[in-house]
């Protein structure tokens, strides 16, 4: 257990998440145009920052110099926050430092995503996530692994009043919940937290389910397709017509909470490694470490999650490493995918087993 207690972590970054929920519903419903919220403000790490991400970032810092002086010093690091994304908080109501501190002075790191899921929020499309967690300081050797507790907040878009919140803390399982955003519009908190189920699906095959294979973006949507349809011929083999859905949900956090929640059968990333393809066409946006601050949680909920190769899933807390990833709902599913997809990296990359 942490030194202040996982639980009492769990509740401090559920508390910055509130308030990037407030922020973001009260600007959703304020903004004239969608358009003046995709104004694009720069790029970094391989993505791209737009003018709603810049608009909660000194939210975030004001929230995380209230915590007690037991959490500091820490580092944050988050996408956006400057060139490096790393903040150094040395103590309450002190001005973060934009470096890297000697690593025998920190206690905490905290690896951030405020809006994960930018693209659908900032046109109102589709909920957006904050996520969040936190691990004992490690140096540069901090990472996914280390982590010992973590949040996943619902970024609505504004027509829609109720959110969903998940928590976990290593080893206890995960928790949900549903809050009504605007219960806590004058407050950024939430007086009533409905509890919601935390089950992925028990389904073993892959009919009449959602099963993605992430081709967001132009340049590797042929190689994602003849994946996708390689997936989708399992129920033929198995004497059923080819019967699945795909659901190109432009949030990692939010492909997470649907596999945990029962609603997706498997998930597949592979945009690092389609990268190193002859066939990729164009740069590529992969998915970086903040994407995954909630793996933790859906991992506790019985997610199986697996790196690209089908090996166990690791990436430093950074905001540069490129990370692929393989989500199943149950070892079944993942007995009747995983195959397909290592078959697949072989015959593209024309290399054998694990790089």
């Amino acid at each position: 257990m942490a030194p202040n207690g996982d639980s009492e972590w769990t509740d401090r970054l559920l508390q910055v998440g509130f308030a990037v929920q407030q922020r973001l519903h009260q600007q959703l419903r304020s903004a004239a145009t969608w358009d003046e919220l995709a104004i694009s403000t720069g790029e970094m790490a391989g993505d791209r920052i737009y003018a709603i991400d810049r608009d909660v970032e000194d939210l975030i810092l004001h929230e995380i110099s209230r915590w007690p002086l037991d959490c500091f010093p820490l580092l944050l690091v988050a996408e956006g926050f400057g060139e490096s994304g790393q903040l150094c908080f040395s103590g309450p109501s002190q001005r973060p430092l934009e470096n890297t501190p000697n690593s025998a002075s920190l206690k905490y790191r905290i690896l951030m995503d405020p809006i994960d899921g930018t693209r659908m929020l900032m046109y109102d499309k589709r909920s957006a996530w904050f996520l969040a967690a936190v691990a004992p300081d490690r140096g540069d050797q901090t990472s996914l692994a280390d982590v010992f507790a973590s949040v996943m907040v619902e970024l609505p878009p504004s027509k829609q009043n109720l959110a969903d919140c998940f928590t976990a803390t290593c080893g206890h399982g995960t928790n949900g919940f549903r809050v009504d955003v605007t219960e806590a519009e004058n407050n950024s908190t939430h007086s009533r937290r409905v509890p919601i189920p935390v089950r992925p699906s028990p389904r073993t095959n892959l009919r009449d389910g959602f099963v993605s294979v992430v081709s967001y973006f132009p340049g590797l949507k042929v190689m994602a397709a003849e994946l996708a349809e390689a997936i989708a011929a399992v129920d033929q083999q198995m004497g059923l017509a080819p019967n699945s859905f795909d659901d190109q949900y432009i949030s990692t956090g939010g492909q997470l909470v649907q596999l945990m929640t029962g609603r997706d059968r498997c998930v597949i990333d592979l945009r690092p490694i389609w990268a190193k393809s002859d066939r990729c066409r164009g740069r590529v946006i992969s998915a970086h470490p903040y994407d995954l601050a909630g793996l933790l949680v859906a991992q506790e909920a019985g997610v199986i999650v697996t790196d690209g190769y089908g090996q166990s899933l690791n990436a430093p807390f950074d905001v540069t490493s490129e990370v692929h990833w393989c989500g199943y709902a149950n070892a079944a599913i993942q007995r009747l995918v995983e195959p397909i997809v290592q078959s697949h990296i072989h015959d593209e990359l024309k290399v054998p087993g694990h790089e």
